[in-house]
């Protein structure tokens, strides 16, 4: 059993002014029943999905068509049955709410150029491009996105799915064979595509690798290229490639073009470490209701907020982020390196751009904790929420937030995947922050923890699984007609639930531990082990900046490997192995305690920020690592291929 440590729980007048507390009350008033705290309108939420997700309609005030009910025809994952009689359009919805002069999008590149866009502008940009696009696009079209994250790419999928179009994205640092992988799949007939982007101090061309995109999948047609910098581009020698039209004095409204629930609104792709990425394609109504429940109820935003996320548009924290729209909110994006020029030159965007709500990842937190930066003059006052995603957030991260960032700040670790473009669980404005531990299961969500037979626990560690359906589980894989691919990736494990991958423990108060993957649970003598457990004990190390843990297969069993980079300038002597041993084997059990403590130069990343144990373990265990390009530094896999051979044989 865990132990619940509170480090922060809200006010009263916090808590009863939240979203969350206002739907708890309409609720009491809709359901006849009394919903005086959270667990209990989850109870409700996942007792009556059919009823709970309808209201969710009223609440939010969406726009749609057609009836209601049936709610839902999916009892058991069977086939997606999400209101089949409903249509709508999801960027009619994103962009129905924002007042004309309000400020809908900020961008920031890390070379500190600065743009803003009213929702009057974006509406007349989305209706610009809509007409540029509208002779050679129609219904269930795809449009891509090799971009970064500016105006741009948002206005691209505005318009693409106001005409009834599928969206999908890729980031600009993502090489040639990575982006064939994934557009060669889903067959876009439109591509944008940024001719350079910024990161860490340099420019970096991308029309050599345009150019390559469009000479490998045959199914583009047209390239808008838009340009970041004041040069100009003369596209006369290639047939494909047009700027982006002119915006300086775009006019219009958009057309919106009507979807049924169910339809496809965005491809999103997997990681792909193990070949290439599953196309995983979600439903315009499903993403829609998933985030607006989340961010306006679990994140507590309103038109009268400002929201951030740190990601990419190859990440499923982009298309969380831009649903941010339909609440007429303001957006921040930012492009570039959180590092450049420095930390603080980053954070101080909270203050510049009254920030309240924070996105950013556990990677971000230890970097800015091992930085040492000096943090005491930042101003964080407009700051409410932080959010922290990517992986799990430890224990002594909290610690550093509420020390050392803010102390009256809701620390919201929230949990989840582009295979549901949401959460299983996250944040909730209405409950305290406990050390270690997402919050809560969100409405509608029956998330649970379950033993090898299924059976839920509860203070004990297992797998998490979904117990029901939801709207925003993808509608269905490309090229898996008969859902083989699908079913293997969710339900096979435990027929008739989801299973999503991951190594949890559900508290007493209902919010959950993560330990990692399950699929890289070490399994050393037939114990299961969470490496974020190791992780903890090497974290407060001064000399260790980061880590990786694996489970090396020898004769039937496993031989736990602990790989460390080292703080520049420090080295891995043999007390200072003693001493991660010893420290590991008195904080958990002798089983936790790694066979073999390497150096290495760098830790693999994916590009959203997820530490890739499986590379590291395919690696070291002599199977295949395909796909690189999912790798932010795949040329570290060299070092651990070489450790194969050198360190194991």
């Amino acid at each position: 059993m865990v132990e619940s440590v509170e480090l922060w729980r809200p006010s009263e007048s916090r808590k009863t002014n939240s979203q969350m507390w206002l739907f708890m009350q309409h609720m009491s008033n809709r359901a006849g029943a009394v919903f005086d705290d959270y667990a209990s309108l989850h109870r409700y939420s996942v007792s009556d999905p059919n009823e709970f997700w309808s209201e969710l309609f009223d609440w939010f005030n969406i726009a749609y068509e057609g009836e209601l009910s049936p709610a839902n025809l999916d009892s058991g994952f069977e086939q997606y049955g999400w209101f089949p009689k409903v249509s709508l359009n999801f960027a009619e919805n994103l962009l129905a709410k924002g007042e004309e002069q309000h400020t809908a999008l900020i961008s920031v590149l890390e070379n500190g150029h600065q743009r803003s866009l009213t929702y009057s502008q974006l509406r007349a940009q989305v209706s610009t491009f809509q007409n540029t696009i509208s002779s050679d696009f129609s219904t269930g079209d795809v449009l891509a996105c090799y971009m970064p994250n500016v105006p741009e790419t948002a206005v691209a999928m505005l318009a693409a799915t106001a005409l009834g179009g599928v969206f999908t994205s890729t980031s600009s640092d993502f090489g040639i064979d990575g982006v064939i992988d994934r557009f060669s799949q889903s067959k876009p007939s439109v591509l944008v595509a940024a001719a350079g982007y910024y990161y860490g101090g340099k420019y970096f061309d991308c029309l050599p690798k345009i150019s390559e995109v469009i000479s490998q999948v045959p199914s583009i047609k047209r390239v808008f290229v838009v340009c970041l910098n004041d040069d100009s581009h003369d596209f006369d020698d290639h047939d494909l490639l047009e700027p982006w039209p002119n915006m300086s004095n775009a006019i219009g409204t958009p057309s919106f073009v009507p979807r049924a629930f169910a339809d496809p609104l965005y491809i999103m792709y997997s990681s792909g470490t193990t070949g290439k990425p599953k196309c995983i394609v979600h439903s315009v109504g499903g993403t829609l209701i998933q985030n607006i429940k989340e961010l306006g109820l679990h994140c507590d935003l309103t038109a009268e907020k400002r929201i951030f996320f740190f990601t990419t548009c190859g990440w499923m924290m982009w298309n969380w982020l831009i649903s941010s729209l339909y609440f007429g909110s303001t957006v921040v994006l930012y492009d570039g390196s959180p590092g450049f020029p420095s930390m603080p030159d980053y954070l101080g965007m909270i203050e510049k751009h009254q920030i309240n709500i924070f996105g950013t990842s556990p990677k971000f937190l230890r970097a800015l904790e091992d930085s040492n930066t000096a943090l005491s003059s930042l101003n964080l006052d407009s700051l409410e929420t932080i959010l922290s995603t990517g992986s799990p957030l430890l224990p002594e991260q909290y610690d550093f937030v509420y020390q050392n960032l803010k102390s009256d700040v809701l620390l919201s670790s929230i949990a989840g995947g582009t295979d549901i473009l949401g959460c299983f669980y996250g944040g909730n404005p209405v409950l305290p922050v406990y050390r270690g531990e997402c919050q809560c299961a969100p409405l509608g969500m029956d998330s649970a923890c379950v033993d090898e037979n299924g059976a839920v626990l509860i203070g004990e560690e297992g797998e998490l699984v979904c117990l029901q359906s939801f709207p925003s589980r993808p509608i269905y894989f490309l090229d898996d007609p008969n859902n083989e691919r699908l079913n293997k990736a969710y339900f096979d494990r435990y027929p008739g639930l989801w299973h999503h991958g991951d190594y949890i423990l559900v508290s007493e108060y209902g919010g959950a531990v993560f330990f990692g993957r399950s699929d890289s649970t070490l399994n050393p003598g037939g114990v299961r082990i969470g490496t974020s457990e190791i992780y903890r004990q090497t974290e407060p190390l001064h000399y260790i900046e980061d880590s990786v843990c694996i489970g090396r297969k020898i004769a039937g069993d496993v031989e736990v490997a602990l790989f460390v980079k080292m703080v520049e300038d420090e080295q891995l002597t043999q007390d200072r192995i003693n001493e991660i041993k010893l420290a590991i084997r008195s904080k958990t059990t002798p089983r936790h305690v790694p066979r073999h403590v390497i150096q290495v130069n760098d830790i693999p990343y994916t590009r959203s920020g997820k530490k890739i144990e499986g590379v590291v373990g395919n690696l070291i265990n002599g199977r295949p690592v395909n796909n690189i390009e999912a790798i932010i530094n795949p040329e570290c896999l060299e070092e651990y291929q070489m450790i194969s051979v050198t360190n194991f044989t």
